[in-house]
């Protein structure tokens, strides 16, 4: 079976999946409770977490993640771990949109 997904070329894409799917074995599970990754492009794993006290915190402890998925799963291609606050409402949206500074000028 090795054999057949290295002469596909499935190896980078499997492994990467499994960290994935190991996400909580590699960060930890007190980390993997508050934030999970959402995507893979180009090398770099996006990790969303539940606040921007958690963004900000997993951002000091990057380089040992990093390392540990390296260390872990060298055949998945990641090079860098991006951490992201949750998603905030959009206010550029609908038909009459402008361009401009945004709601941030309402608010004093």
């Amino acid at each position: 079976m090795a054999d057949l997904t290295r002469e596909a070329g499935w190896n980078t894409h499997l492994a990467s999946e499994d960290v994935l799917r190991r996400w909580a074995d590699v960060a930890g599970s007190q980390t993997a409770e508050h934030a999970r990754p959402v995507s893979l492009e180009g090398g770099i794993m996006t990790v969303q977490c539940d606040s921007t006290a958690w963004a900000r915190q997993l951002s000091s402890l990057r380089a040992e993640i990093l390392t540990r998925i390296i260390r872990e799963h060298p055949d998945a291609g990641i090079t860098a771990v991006r951490f992201v606050g949750p998603d905030v409402p959009s206010w550029k949206w609908g038909p009459r949109t402008i361009p401009g500074r945004g709601p941030r000028d309402t608010y004093g």
